[in-house]
């Protein structure tokens, strides 16, 4: 069996000393279920640790109605979840692995979360995975620590539970004894991760293979989201520039030549700029670079150096590090990721 120390992947955020112990194997895994909760996120830990494979540990899969009775979710089915929060007294990970919704009426149940800071109190791992962190936020639990979601919800995880440093960049954060993940898929990367750094990368590579995902996905949920930077209306001088400017991104744009075509001085471009879109003229345009590069590699196979081209940049080279610092990858990363047919020749 591989040692568990693991070197944490870059879409982790490292563990903090003041919480951190190097982690212990693992055999009972207790889930708790919700009512109302989504199929695919809550099969995610049951589909990781309960399956049998051969040279791999044989975890113990408790599935907890968290609520009592059975689970419904969100898609009308009904789960007839063979335990109740009992089980979970004294297994050595316990996992939420979704949420109904953040703007549920129906708040977790006081026995569920007492149930969660007891696991903790004794020293289980505890995790949450996608819309879970919302009930893991609920115990306290992730008061003055760092923790993620799915990226959609890391803005009202954050309003909601103030007291959370939400990272909405990353797949998952592992705190040595409590970890939160970022969507469905991220509570895969996350669940292979604990197996990971348990049992070492041979076994977690196993469950990988057999589920048919890479075993470690590079990068964070940067690469996932869409952050268009908005633009003002069309019909006003400073809107229409920026729709020329987006149909000129390969040309040299300065700053000075969109205020004069906008027929202001650069101050009031400036401030008009910043009033309508939130940013600078420069980082709009930087981003906007960025944002059609990424298009571009999704829709075409022409090489990295063409791309970063027509997208306004210099060289591949000058586009690598702008790209890398917004989406959290290498173009070509993204592309393998993303893209459509491979390229003859990528950077």
């Amino acid at each position: 069996m591989s040692s568990p120390a693991e070197t944490p992947p870059a879409s982790t955020s490292p563990a903090s000393p003041a919480f951190f112990t190097p982690p212990a194997p693992f055999s009972t895994v207790a889930v708790l279920l919700f009512d109302e909760i989504p199929l695919f996120e809550a099969s995610v830990p049951i589909a990781v640790f309960g399956e049998r494979r051969p040279g791999t540990p044989e975890f113990e899969v408790r599935a907890v109605a968290a609520e009592g009775g059975p689970v419904r979710t969100d898609a009308g089915l009904t789960l007839d979840a063979p335990y109740g929060l009992a089980a979970a007294e004294d297994a050595d990970l316990v996992i939420v692995p979704t949420w109904r919704s953040p703007l549920s009426p129906r708040p977790p149940s006081p026995e569920a979360l007492d149930v969660l800071r007891r696991a903790h109190a004794r020293g289980a791992t505890v995790v949450s995975l996608c819309l879970g962190t919302f009930v893991l936020a609920a115990t306290g639990l992730l008061d003055g620590r760092p923790a993620t979601t799915h990226w959609r919800y890391t803005d009202l995880l954050a309003s909601m539970h103030p007291r959370v440093e939400v990272r909405p960049d990353v797949l998952y954060v592992d705190e040595g004894d409590i970890l939160t993940s970022a969507g469905s898929t991220g509570g895969i990367d996350l669940c292979l991760h604990l197996v990971r750094r348990s049992y070492g990368t041979r076994v977690a590579g196993t469950i990988a293979r057999s589920l048919v995902t890479p075993p470690h996905r590079a990068g964070g949920q940067a690469q996932y989201i869409d952050h268009p930077v908005p633009a003002p209306a069309t019909g006003d001088p400073l809107g229409d520039v920026l729709d020329w400017a987006l149909r000129h991104l390969e040309e040299e744009l300065t700053v000075d030549a969109l205020a004069a075509r906008a027929l202001m001085s650069r101050r009031t471009f400036d401030r008009r700029f910043r009033q309508a879109t939130g940013t600078t003229p420069a980082q709009w345009l930087l981003h906007q670079r960025v944002l059609h590069a990424q298009r571009l590699l999704e829709t075409t196979d022409e090489p990295v150096e063409r791309i970063a081209r027509r997208a306004g940049f210099a060289s591949a080279v000058a586009l690598r590090p702008h790209f890398r610092r917004r989406v959290g990858i290498s173009p070509a990363a993204y592309r393998s990721a993303f893209g459509g047919p491979p390229a003859g020749a990528l950077a």
